[in-house]
């Protein structure tokens, strides 16, 4: 025990008295407040500090399942984090049972002692600890600390609770002079949009099964209070996810005509596991300061020496002023000033220099001047903050200081010149963009952020999904269960962003994850310095680029020298220097989640690193979505990847997305929408894809989860000209358009089934109450198909040429039908929501596609019935043997192939297209191969409506005489039909 610990002992043993009855003198010097974001302190008063305390459901990803519910109790070394100094100046803490005794770890109990000193030694104060059941702080920031008098302002608020419940209640205080109505207030519920209050209660709560307990988003209502003031409270909100702020609130068109200061407060109240409200003190107050003064003025994120202001009517006499000795000294600037507009556009500044704006009026309401803002002209190079870009040197502290400064100065660009910058987690910012230069690598080291803690558990999910397993489905409302491993923890990550706006990651060199993040579903069983899969996590951002220089020429491929090159003129410029490199990137390159306004551009996948890498670009849930040359040398999952999944706590539809110039070879699929599809997913345009190789599918389209998939159109010409007709080669099957029923949404439920599928016994869970998903207005247009085979490089050679081993498939699509009664053990005691127990994709169109398979089937496989996609079965395999070579649907509506060629290396017995509860085609102007020893072309089994026009086809050999198919029209639905049928010759 050393010298200091026997003093504070000796001191407080000899006072066992309750805190009230001491009357000693105190000093200043020793005095505390609750740190910024104390979460614990309830208050603080002359010699008593409060501290709340309780459980809460928190799972880390070692949590036991059972192990979830745990104290709220700070412990002595959370309380220490959680005070400071009330006058800045530095103290020493002790914390002392209530026999004197110092503890240094494990939890308070009221009556232990905080004991207070100064450094100097000269004071002494103590504090009885208290300790209160109750909630812990939330915290309520106010965006604008200040406002303009007479001048219409859009207040913000973000408030987020201490702790996470569900149906709890929270409550905001206004105070007099701020009017507050349904009508001029909007909110946003833990990311899930901005809507009016009064339209809260009608909010959508995304795709959900009808197991689920919320039926809206929550209830909101408006008191006043005596003192004229008003209490906004919010009801039955579901705050078990963590997603950044849980209110977002905006009073719009504020305008006060009274200075001073106006105070906010905010509390909430939680059911579980426990009903504990907290205390509406600290971190949960803001103070919102009205002047006459101009308060507003800002800078104009990524436009150069530009700002605004708004204030009202302004005089002509406004002046903007600028310093470049941080305020010291001010002079005129040199700008174009609107006073009437509230615009000034500043020019003359020398680079590299920090400068300080405000701006005077020089009379009338808002005379004086302006608040302050600062701007950086040019990129700050990062080595001006002490990062020197030396390898093997962590740079994470450095880098993300860079960045915290160039956000408090309002954005800025931050520069990486020549050297390594080894990192573990990077926390980009609102309006910070980094630059890459050619000769800079950013490189990922262990030790990355640990993955959040969760209300949910996870861990009965981590290893996948069976068609037998109830993982997923065991709590209806557990929203980690319901995508892929890997997409719901988002914090262990190379870059992470959550709630900001306006990034960019851009430049011309190199990003790599060096071998330090992990591809491997089972991640969270590594030890904690090894759990980072991913290189860059967006969740709930807009306005983001990620890419290399820009060029308006298009990307394409050129094979002989196994490189892209861009399309100059007539000539090809195989100069990719301008592309920004990524390698060894993990589970995902990117994982955006919920986020809107995304171009990603002019990049190179593992140029100079194979290994280490999975999906490149996933979208879950975004909207606005750009993707433009892109080249990818090899990669073990999609390239490019839209979804929606549950991982936000709710689901989000997606739609508006743009894909052009996409090259790349994959152990996945190049292009595939799922296999999370828990929301709706619309408006898809793709134009010149290349496929050098996929072990799935070239271009993919699935709906698993209930969501609908409509409007996806392949070459088609809307993302720009159409250079190049698409190109697939080396893929397992070019199409696979599918539904399944896995159903992996909140509040779904299943049961167990035993039936006969197809001849084959299954034993497998059904979904009961999520209605199939659909597919819809599939248009593919100019595609030319060759060596349908799994052939990509990703397991070695480049390329392995077919020797019959690999895996190959026919041209699917492929709807969703449950069970017959009559082909079950038992009762199929379900119904779904909407009675529709056939999903069907309609109206899909091939237009001048062909296909040259590789062929070998025998006779026999025109007799392979293939088994409907189940729970956890949506990929090309779960299919098995197709009994067509050129083209096989089961369950669609509409189907239209035009102008296309279905063709064979090897002789192949099976039919050229087999249609099997197709319910209206038109098949025009097809040639193809008829099948060696097969009589027929076409096989129609319960299918009718369908229309065959203008069609030939080749017996043994591509190019010899022709044969023109009878025109068809086949209306029956109920039997098998085959043609040609020599029956009706």
């Amino acid at each position: 025990m050393n010298i200091y610990t026997t003093l504070t002992i000796l001191l407080l043993t000899s006072i066992r008295f309750p805190a009230q009855a001491r009357q000693q003198p105190v000093s200043d010097a020793c005095s505390i407040v609750p740190a910024p974001r104390a979460a614990h302190i309830v208050r603080i008063t002359g010699d008593t500090i409060v501290v709340a305390h309780g459980s809460t459901y928190l799972f880390t990803p070692d949590t036991p399942e059972d192990q979830g519910l745990v104290s709220t109790n700070p412990g002595v070394k959370g309380l220490l984090q959680e005070i400071k100094p009330k006058t800045g100046q530095g103290l020493q803490y002790a914390v002392l049972s209530k026999e004197g005794v110092e503890k240094k770890e494990g939890a308070l109990i009221t009556g232990d002692q905080l004991v207070v000193h100064s450094k100097d030694g000269k004071h002494t104060r103590s504090y009885y600890v208290l300790l209160q059941t109750m909630a812990l702080n939330g915290r309520l920031v106010v965006e604008q600390p200040g406002i303009t008098l007479h001048t219409p302002t859009n207040l913000v608020f973000y408030y987020t609770a201490g702790q996470r419940s569900p149906n709890a209640s929270i409550r905001i205080y206004i105070p007099a002079g701020i009017t507050v109505t349904m009508e001029n207030t909007t909110v946003n519920v833990i990311g899930r949009g901005d809507v009016l209050l009064k339209y809260l209660a009608t909010q959508s709560i995304g795709r959900v099964g009808t197991n689920y307990s919320y039926s809206k988003v929550g209830e909101v209502k408006i008191t006043k209070t005596a003192q004229g003031g008003a209490v906004v409270a919010f009801d039955h909100l579901d705050l078990r996810p963590a997603n950044g702020a849980d209110l977002r609130l905006v009073i719009r068109d504020v305008v006060l005509s009274k200075a001073g200061a106006y105070f906010f407060k905010a509390d909430y109240t939680t059911s579980s596991p426990a009903v504990l409200t907290s205390a509406g003190t600290a971190s949960e107050t803001a103070t919102l300061t009205a002047s006459a003064t101009i308060t507003n003025f800002t800078r104009v994120t990524g436009k150069e020496g530009q700002f605004t202001w708004q204030a009202g009517k302004y005089p002509a006499s406004v002046q903007l002023l600028q310093s470049a000795d941080k305020g010291k000294s001010w002079k005129a600037a040199k700008a174009t000033i609107d006073a009437r507009k509230g615009k000034a556009v500043v020019t003359g500044l020398t680079a590299n220099q920090l400068y300080s704006f405000r701006i005077q009026v020089k009379d009338g309401i808002h005379k004086g001047f302006s608040n302050t803002v600062h701007y950086y002209a040019g990129p700050v190079d990062v080595k001006k903050f002490g990062v020197a870009g030396e390898d093997n040197k962590d740079y994470t502290e450095g880098i993300n200081k860079a960045i915290d400064s160039l956000h408090a100065l309002g954005g800025g660009i931050l520069l990486f010149t020549k050297g390594v910058y080894s990192v573990r987690t990077v926390h980009l910012k609102s309006n910070v963009w980094l630059y890459v230069d050619k000769d800079a690598t950013l490189k990922a080291i262990k030790g990355a952020d640990a993955p959040e803690s969760t209300w949910f558990s996870d861990r009965k999910y981590r290893s996948g999904l069976s068609p037998t397993d109830t993982g997923p489905y065991d709590d209806p409302e557990n929203y980690m269960t319901k995508q892929d491993v890997g997409h719901h923890y988002f914090r262990n990550t190379m870059f992470f962003a959550e709630r900001e706006d306006n990034i960019k990651i851009i430049g011309n060199g190199r990003i790599t994850g060096d071998g330090n993040l992990v591809t491997g579903d089972r991640v969270m069983n590594n030890a904690p310095d090894n759990r980072a899969d991913k290189m860059f996590v967006f969740k709930l951002c807009t306005n983001v680029e990620i890419g290399g220089l820009y060029r308006k020429e298009d990307l394409w491929y050129d094979e002989e020298k196994d490189e892209p090159y861009y399309m100059k003129g007539g000539a090809k410029d195989f100069n990719t220097d301008n592309m920004l490199q990524i390698d060894q990137a993990g589970h995902f390159v990117l994982l955006a989640t919920g986020t809107d306004h995304i171009y990603v551009h002019d990049t190179y996948f593992s140029r100079a690193n194979q290994r280490n890498v999975r999906d490149i670009y996933d979208f879950m849930a975004c909207n606005d979505v750009t993707a433009v040359n892109i080249y990818s040398k090899v990669s073990s999952d999609d390239i490019i990847k839209p979804g929606s999944d549950c991982s936000l706590g709710f689901t989000r539809p997606a739609s508006r997305y743009k894909v052009r110039n996409i090259i790349g070879d994959t152990n996945c699929n190049l292009f595939q929408i799922g296999s999370e599809t828990a929301d709706d997913i619309t408006d898809l345009h793709v134009d010149n894809i290349y496929v050098l190789g996929a072990n799935k599918a070239g271009f993919s389209i699935s709906t698993n989860d209930g969501g609908h998939i409509k409007d996806v159109h392949l070459n088609c010409g809307h993302t720009g000209p159409v250079h190049s007709r698409s190109k697939m080669y080396r893929s397992t099957t070019p199409f696979f358009i599918s539904i399944s029923n896995r159903g992996r949404i909140l509040g779904a439920t299943v049961g167990k089934y035993a039936f006969t599928d197809h001849g084959e016994k299954h034993n497998e869970l059904l979904v009961k109450n999520v209605n199939i998903g659909r597919v819809e207005n599939i248009i593919l247009n100019g595609i030319d198909i060759y060596e349908v085979y799994s052939g990509s490089s990703f397991s070695g050679k480049r390329w392995k040429a077919y020797d019959g081993s690999q895996k190959k498939a026919t041209p699917i699509i492929a709807g969703y039908k449950l069970p017959d009664a009559s082909v079950m053990e038992s009762k199929l005691d379900f119904k779904l929501p909407n009675g529709q127990h056939t999903g069907y994709i309609t109206n899909v169109v091939f237009n001048d596609v062909h296909v040259l398979v590789k062929g070998g089937n025998p006779l026999s496989d025109t007799g392979q019935a293939p088994p409907e996609l189940g729970v956890g079965q949506y990929n090309v395999s779960n299919l098995k043997v197709q009994p067509s070579f050129g083209l096989w649907a089961r369950h669609v509506k509409d189907l239209t192939v035009t102008g296309c060629t279905f063709k064979y290396e090897q002789p192949d017995g099976r039919y050229a297209i087999y249609l099997d509860d197709v319910l209206g085609a038109k098949i025009n102007a097809v040639k193809t191969m008829r099948g060696k020893d097969n009589e027929a072309v076409i096989r129609l089994n319960e299918s009718k409506d369908v229309v065959v026009d203008d069609a030939v086809y080749y017996d043994g050999t591509w190019g010899n005489t022709p044969v023109a198919l009878p025109r068809i029209h086949y209306t029956s639905g109920s039997s098998v039909a085959s043609f040609p049928d020599k029956s009706r010759q």
